[in-house]
């Protein structure tokens, strides 16, 4: 029947057909700012057309119906027999094609790689962040299995290949793979070193069988799975295949499939493994966990980006509701309190987005003194901006009132996922144990971190007054461990704030020191000074569909 009662106004249009790369231009700028000019015009195209995606009414499909209908286990077929699979809607597999087909799973090993793909990475969990989980754990295996040189040659090319192939066969049968990671258990979490898994070899050439159980293994349809086990000699890595080189299927029973708080569209799963679950070691016995670091970080440095994107995408749904709506005379984007709100989130999201792209670009650099730079700034990173995501996505929600409450609007799911990437790959304090740690053994890190925010001395009086506290806090070793939280918090902000006042616009590095250094500025979000050119900050965080 047609509406009679009343003519709908003053909502939104929906927020379709724009271009998410070119419009942020935090991003964009980034991308620029760290490729060469020659590889850039290559990367430039190959993200406008994920940005257009992304801003797809295809695409935001994609995202809404493999989040309404989540995985689903199968455990054995009609007959009675034991698969172990997990059902997707086919809208995972399409979001997951395009993600690899834009090559977000190839970083290692072309110009600018880390950037152009952290850059499509951020892109692609906008649209949908499910599906982020096994791109990253796929791009993060590549330098595990560099320590084996054999095993390497076999499934890099796979891992890196821009084609995906859903289904389980063996690897060498396929032109593109997954790969997921299994490491904690039931009674150690992060702790690994706890983990009671058994790897008993079966043979002089790194063959193995597992006896154990993972608590947590995500994306359990991926075609392998890096997991730690205890070897004669210690913690020590393996690769687990679904599928072994005969065509059988390797013994990987999924034992449920968690019910969580978000990320609902990514099957993450309790598995065990029989005693004749067979596995291929990488690396040494006992080497476990110096093997799989550059993982750790990679997939760490992901959780920066995934969180960058989050926060992206709130704000551009508040921008865009805000910029339509009207109320009390006029476009609320338009109203002071409001405008100092949105503001607020805009640094909040330039500031996080910066930070992640310029971690990425120390990894193409690949010099050490990029690498002590990056041994630090990671955990930092990952600390500081996956703790903001959430209280930032909550206040972008608000700003939609009632209708950002409303599942429809796709905020209730980003909100949801906010909190994924500080628990993921290690929680707040293991992040922040892990600089102090960083701090105490490697001079070159605190030196490089040291070099890196000095660049931006004396351009900011706010910056170098937050400079030296930070050299007081480090001064002082007595209690720092309970103070680690505060000592990484601090860190993090004078990088981002010395990243901003090198390339940011005027408006944004002033807000930025003024109200996150400086002290002007409140505990919730929408307190910045009012002197500040909050406009121009709003006006560059925008986006025109």
């Amino acid at each position: 029947m047609a509406a009679t009662t009343h003519t709908v106004t003053n909502q939104a249009p929906p927020l379709v057909g724009y271009d998410a790369f070119t419009s942020d231009r935090a991003l964009a700028e980034a991308v620029e700012r760290h490729l060469d000019p020659e590889v850039f015009e290559e990367a430039r195209e190959e993200l406008v057309a994920q940005g257009q995606s992304v801003g797809s009414a295809q695409a935001q499909g994609w995202g809404r119906l493999v989040n309404e209908n989540p995985p689903v286990l199968r455990t054995h077929d009609r007959y009675g027999n034991r698969i172990d699979e997990v059902e997707f809607h086919p809208a995972w597999h399409r979001l997951l094609g395009r993600a690899v087909g834009g090559g977000l799973t190839n970083a290692w090993g072309r110009p600018g790689g880390h950037v152009r793909r952290a850059a499509g990475f951020a892109l692609a969990t906008q649209t949908e962040a499910g599906h982020g989980c096994p791109l990253s754990m796929t791009h993060a295996a590549v330098p595990a299995l560099r320590t084996d040189p054999a095993l390497a040659a076999v499934w890099e090319p796979l891992l890196t290949s821009r084609i995906y192939e859903e289904g389980l066969r063996p690897p060498t049968e396929k032109t593109g793979v997954l790969l997921g990671m299994g490491m904690t258990e039931k009674q150690g979490g992060s702790d690994v070193r706890t983990n009671t898994t058994e790897a008993r070899p079966v043979s002089g050439t790194g063959e193995y069988v597992l006896t154990g159980h993972k608590w947590f293994c995500s994306a359990p349809m991926s075609d392998g799975f890096l997991v730690l086990a205890q070897a004669p000699d210690g913690l020590t890595c393996f690769l687990v295949p679904r599928v072994l080189e005969d065509g059988t299927r390797n013994a990987f029973a999924i034992q449920r499939l968690k019910d969580k708080l978000g990320n609902r569209s990514n099957a993450s799963a309790e598995v065990e493994f029989d005693g004749t679950t067979w596995a291929r070691r990488v690396g040494d016995e006992g080497q476990g966990v110096r093997t799989i670091i550059e993982m750790v970080a990679a997939t760490r440095l992901d959780c920066v980006l995934g969180s960058a994107a989050l926060m992206r995408q709130a704000l551009v749904q508040a921008l865009h509701h805000t910029a339509h709506r009207r109320a009390f005379g006029g476009p609320l984007i338009d109203k002071p309190l409001m405008r100092n709100v949105l503001a607020d989130l805009a640094l909040e999201s330039e500031a996080a987005t910066v930070l992640g792209i310029r971690l990425a670009a120390a990894y193409d650099a690949g010099t050490e003194a990029e690498r002590a730079f990056a041994r630090i700034a990671v955990p930092t990173a990952k600390f500081w901006v996956t703790k903001r995501c959430t209280p930032m996505v909550a206040e972008a929600l608000e700003c939609l009132g009632g209708n950002g409450y409303v599942e429809e609007s796709g905020m209730p799911r980003l909100l949801r996922e906010s909190p994924l990437n500080s628990i993921w790959e290690g929680s707040g304090n293991v992040q922040a144990l892990d600089v102090l740690r960083a701090l105490q053994r490697e001079p070159m890190a605190l030196n490089a971190f040291l070099t890196e925010v000095g660049t931006a001395r004396g351009a900011d009086h706010r910056l170098d007054k937050a400079i030296r506290g930070v050299l007081t806090e480090l001064a002082d070793l007595e209690g720092i461990e309970g103070r680690a939280r505060r000592v990484v918090e601090r860190m993090a902000l004078v990088l981002q704030g010395s990243l901003l006042v090198r390339w940011a616009p005027a408006e944004v590095a002033d807000a930025f020191c003024a109200s996150r250094l400086g002290g002007d500025g409140g505990s919730a979000f929408g307190t910045l000074p009012t002197t500040l050119d909050l406009r121009a900050v709003v006006e560059r965080a925008r986006v025109e569909a």
